[in-house]
């Protein structure tokens, strides 16, 4: 196998450059519509953004507040930057006079659960699905889990690269299996070592108390603050039991080992009833839809992980199916807080630590995981989230025990210099290297985290979480705004708003499957790619 060792030797000839520079790399950023005195919005989504159903780049999550941009694959992070900017500017400047973005991770200040406007997407079999699955997951969890924004980061690396791996492998797969293969041991790296990032770009250590609800917890107050929770040592709330994560799904074992176990863990869990979720029904006594289905989750969408495999879809097709079907082309990031210090919500310095990391990941040796390690992952995400900061904080190692975070990140960023500096050949700069510099001081000292400076910020100010995020998501939107946008740029952006409308209208207007019969056709997929791995 291909390793780490050989680095230096293999990939830092300049003919093999364009391995490296080829890397596609997307972003979708969750952005809330809020009222400019901080509250949700409660209004439908602008009609002057286009369809959410249909718009290839600005849609929403969850609620009809909770708006979404999607990048298009880019091969430069100015480039992946450049797609953000011009989505947010765009929309800063559609919004009513009386609304504006919200820049940070944790939600505003938040009014009944019941009053959180759960996204809308009109009257297509497609539309109705996908407002069901939202409501279905109020029912499950609560809405005001669901306003919880975070960035995604989308990662793949050319053919060349990968057939070039497989050539020094000798391996006979063809290359889309080599890929598949080699995209899973990825992600059984990341998912050991991605505590690294939540402690590194974790920026949600509080909350607006009005967050939590009735719910138990042990957050505290910040100092005299009134409507502040937070935890002295959390980097990302966000990524801990009150943020996106289901307490169900705990007892949810995915195995990573390859694309099939994957495949027919997720499958299982999709099909197979769950007690609590048959208690709300599928629907209501009125007849209306609560849920999609009973199983622990309604699709594969639901399940929180922190990166997926993924697969651009064909139209009706499930996510998992077009997996089975054509293999791995790209993995998902989704441990990602927005970063509140910047109005993209990520940068280019971050971007490149994220591919050093990664590239890594793919690189390094990952043998198969199991039950026993997934348990241990999953407490190390939860002492990264809630203690990440605390000095001497330890860690469970899989081969070293207990070990410091500090020095496990330490141990992890030594092993990566060999990867930026690749990078940084292929790219004629040091900005690979620099970036893994920068991230080392923040190992060496934790008050340089944003988690940190986002909590020294509100105690200097002494202003509540709420307050604070609102007045710099103020300070983000005149940014937005004071630099217009071109009119050529304007004028295709308001033509991909008026495209996207009229293909949800056309959508609508077409004669539909009853939609009973239409979500059981959908559910065959998954029964189909459950048999295929059980015959």
């Amino acid at each position: 196998m291909f390793s780490i060792e050989d680095l230096p030797h293999e990939l830092s000839d300049s003919r093999n450059a364009s391995f490296l520079t080829g890397i596609l790399r997307g972003a979708e950023r969750e952005s809330l519509r809020v009222t400019t005195d901080g509250k949700i919005s409660l209004s439908p989504h602008p009609e002057t953004l286009g369809s959410a159903l249909t718009h290839p780049q600005i849609t929403t999550d969850f609620s009809e507040a909770l708006l979404e941009f999607i990048t298009p694959p880019s091969h430069t992070i100015t480039d992946l930057l450049a797609q953000l900017d011009i989505l947010q500017r765009y929309t800063a400047s559609k919004l009513p006079a009386d609304e504006q973005l919200w820049y940070h991770s944790m939600p505003c200040a938040l009014g009944a659960d019941r009053d959180i406007p759960v996204a809308r997407y009109g009257n297509s079999n497609n539309g109705q699905m996908k407002t069901i699955y939202r409501i279905g997951l109020g029912h499950r969890y609560g809405r005001a889990m669901q306003t919880v924004a975070g960035l995604h980061y989308n990662f793949s690396m050319p053919n060349a690269f990968w057939a070039f791996l497989s050539r020094r492998d000798n391996s006979f797969l063809d290359i889309q299996e080599y890929k598949n293969q080699r995209y899973f041991g990825l992600i059984r790296n990341f998912r050991r070592h991605y505590w690294l990032l939540i402690y590194l770009f974790g920026a949600s250590p509080a909350l607006c108390k009005s967050f939590i609800g009735e719910r138990h917890h042990n957050l505290l107050p910040l100092d005299d603050l009134q409507h502040t929770l937070h935890l002295p040592y959390a980097t990302s709330l966000r990524m801990g039991d009150l943020g996106y994560q289901s307490g169900a799904q705990e007892s949810l074992y995915v195995c990573y080992n390859t694309k099939k176990s994957y495949i027919e863990s997720l499958c299982a869990a999709i099909t197979q009833p769950h007690a609590a979720y048959e208690a709300i029904g599928v629907k209501s006594k009125e007849g209306y839809h609560q849920q999609l289905n009973t199983g622990l989750l309604q699709i594969e969408n639901e399940f929180y992980s922190s990166i997926r495999p993924k697969r651009t879809t064909h139209h009706g097709e499930t996510a998992l199916a077009g997996l089975d079907n054509r293999g791995v082309e790209y993995i998902e990031v989704r441990c990602l807080d927005v970063d509140p210090f910047n109005p993209l919500g990520i940068g280019a310095e971050q971007i490149r630590f994220l591919d050093t990391f990664l590239i890594y990941c793919a690189l390094k040796d990952s043998p198969p995981t199991d039950c026993n390690e997934a348990t241990t992952i999953l407490r190390n995400q939860k002492t990264a989230v809630t203690q990440g900061r605390k000095p001497g904080v330890s860690l469970e190692h899989p081969q070293k025990g207990e070990i410091s975070l500090s020095a496990w990140g330490t141990e992890l960023l030594n092993a990566m210099e060999p990867v930026a500096e690749l990078m940084d050949g292929a790219h004629k700069n040091r900005a690979f290297s620099d970036s893994l510099k920068r991230q080392r001081k923040k190992l060496e000292n934790p008050g340089l985290t944003p988690s940190a400076q986002l909590l020294d910020i509100m105690k200097e100010k002494k202003l509540d979480y709420a307050a604070f995020a609102l007045q710099q998501s103020k300070d983000h939107q005149q940014q937005m705004l004071a630099q217009p946008l071109s009119e050529n740029v304007q004028q295709r952006m308001e033509s991909m708003a008026l495209e996207s409308e009229a293909e949800q209208v056309a959508l609508e207007s077409n004669s539909q499957l009853d939609f009973d019969e239409f979500l059981t056709r959908y559910y065959r997929q998954y029964r189909r790619c459950c048999g295929s791995f059980m015959e």
